[in-house]
């Protein structure tokens, strides 16, 4: 498991957890939607790098 990958997953969960943060404090959709569109990514490619 390479270095990007693992810091790429991490970034990834972190923004999840944001994500749900956020919809617990009802902030705006579209800024919950940007992040988990971000979240999305950052999990993807680190999948895609292993």
């Amino acid at each position: 498991m390479s270095k990007s990958a693992t810091l790429l997953i991490i970034a990834g969960l972190f923004l999840s957890g944001g994500v749900y943060s956020f919809w617990k404090q009802k902030q705006s959709r579209s800024l919950i939607a940007v992040l988990a569109i971000g979240a999305v990514l950052c999990l993807a490619s680190g999948v895609m790098r292993l």
